[in-house]
């Protein structure tokens, strides 16, 4: 059985295309299929949609209602949890991935040695603005974190249950689901797919998300920012001590008569900021352990609903 874990999250608009959508796929699976909403402390009606919905559905599902809103990763991994198929697939409720692509992805865990399948964009039709930015994430990404991963990054993949189980091992907070899967290594494969607009509502991935998510993404799997900022302070120190001598040579020959307010108070402000950034990048990394030391919970999962024989 294949089980299709689906984060919902202010989707109440797309509800009804996606019912409609997974009844086809499981059709098209034989009704050997699982599918596991998780309600990410959603703010609009979709629990109560689903709710309402799922027991006059043909597959079979679960329905999962989170005490709060702990992002789309945290809910993926509380419906890998519930999940009880051999083969596993991720798919969001906004149907921007072809829904088409679960029933490729579980044929290649099938008849390939595969682990993992991830779908792989090679185009998506979203705003200039959104295209560029993500395009340079990505490319930077690829360059010097994961080299593994696409230009695009993935937004849908199918697992077998050895590697769901491995993936749940990682107990990590303010991380990248996506960097772990392709640090996790195992047997992959891909499926080339072009993203579709988005019919529905409006995306809640905003602004300030995609900056927390940019961030987890650099600082869980790089210690690039503080190699960075090794290499400055160490570039500073020679500029520091040269602009030193400089500064000693002038006076001895009397260069400098008066001492200079301006370019005092610019190193100041320069090396002030730059201690100040310093401080900042060590501290997100021991920020980042002291969250993982405090055990609890990834997600609380507040209502587990069965609908389905």
């Amino acid at each position: 059985m294949l089980s299709l874990v689906v984060p919902v999250y202010r989707n109440e608009g797309s509800l009804p295309d996606l019912l409609s959508a997974i009844d086809l796929m499981n059709d098209q699976l034989l009704r050997d299929l699982e599918v596991v909403f998780v309600v990410d402390g959603s703010p609009d009606n979709c629990y109560e949609l689903l709710r309402q919905e799922l027991p006059n559905r043909k597959f079979r599902s679960q329905l999962i209602l989170l005490s709060r809103n702990f992002g789309s990763f945290m809910a993926i991994r509380t419906g890998f949890q519930f999940a009880s198929g051999e083969r596993f697939a991720v798919m969001a409720a906004d149907l921007q991935e072809p829904p088409e692509l679960i029933s490729s992805m579980n044929s290649l865990l099938i008849t390939k040695n595969f682990d993992i399948v991830v779908g792989v964009r090679d185009g998506r039709d979203d705003p200039f603005m959104s295209r560029t930015a993500s395009r340079i994430f990505w490319g930077l990404y690829r360059r010097y974190v994961v080299p593994e991963i696409p230009l695009g990054g993935i937004d849908i993949f199918a697992c077998n249950k050895p590697f769901r189980d491995t993936l749940l091992t990682l107990q990590e907070r303010h991380s990248s689901l996506v960097a772990q899967i392709f640090w996790l290594g195992f047997r992959r494969g891909s499926v080339r797919y072009k993203r579709q607009k988005r019919q529905h509502g409006k995306s809640a991935w905003t602004f300030q998300k995609k900056l927390n998510y940019m961030v987890d993404s650099v600082f869980s799997f790089t210690d690039l920012p503080i190699r960075l900022l090794t290499r400055v302070g160490a570039v500073g120190s020679i500029l520091a001590f040269l602009f030193g001598m400089l500064v000693v040579w002038a006076k001895v020959h009397g260069e400098i008569p008066v001492p200079g307010y301006a370019v005092t108070m610019l190193m100041i402000t320069f090396l002030g900021s730059l201690n100040l950034m310093g401080l900042g990048i060590v501290g997100s990394y021991a920020w980042r352990t002291y969250e993982n030391t405090k055990n609890r919970p990834l997600a609380i999962p507040m209502r587990v609903e069965k609908f389905g024989s």
